[in-house]
């Protein structure tokens, strides 16, 4: 291949190892196509080792901002604050998306987010849980009809890092602060 010699080896009778060849026009291609290879492999390992999925598209995202508005609400401390804002904090990450595929964000998320709480809150309406962004239509579908899905494993753990930090964050109780230095002479 190439310039290269390789030796292949097929038809053997136990396969433990496969190989993957990746032919492109230049070093920065390849090093691109061996980054979204890499990055699927991946993907396709933690789906594998959860061994559950979630619909994808911001839909886990907006369903938890919804159920964190509405549990907040209950509360009657300065904790009904914080989980207010993470609630909105996790919307980010649908903006994000959409915004990224040239769309309108602010249309978008809000209609993600009405299915959602109708998802939540009235009967009959379950199936729209799993209702995520469609980024090539600029609309909100089923992602789980669509095969648009995430492993679960992957999920939680952000979720469970972006608690942490904001939890951190929260628990800082000490102010810096930096006087202005005097003008000599």
């Amino acid at each position: 291949m190439g310039d290269d010699d390789i030796l292949v080896l097929h038809d053997t009778q136990c396969a433990k190892a496969m190989t993957i060849l990746l032919r492109g026009a230049n070093d920065m291609m390849l090093d691109e196509m061996d980054r979204s290879l890499h990055d699927s492999l991946c993907i396709v390992q933690r789906t594998l080792e959860s061994g559950r999925v979630v619909p994808g598209g911001g839909s886990v995202e907006a369903a938890l901002s919804i159920y964190l508005e509405m549990l907040a609400t209950t509360l009657g401390s300065r904790e009904q604050l914080a989980i207010a804002e993470f609630a909105e904090a996790l919307l980010v990450i649908p903006k994000v998306l959409t915004v990224n595929a040239a769309k309108d964000a602010t249309e978008l998320v809000a209609k993600l987010r009405a299915y959602h709480y109708q998802a939540q809150t009235k009967e009959g309406k379950k199936h729209l849980q799993g209702f995520g962004l469609d980024l090539v239509k600029g609309e909100v579908r089923n992602n789980i009809e669509a095969g648009v899905l995430e492993p679960a494993m992957s999920k939680i753990k952000s979720i469970q890092f972006a608690t942490e930090a904001a939890i951190t964050i929260l628990r800082i109780d000490d102010l810096i602060k930096l006087d202005a230095e005097e003008e000599q002479g």
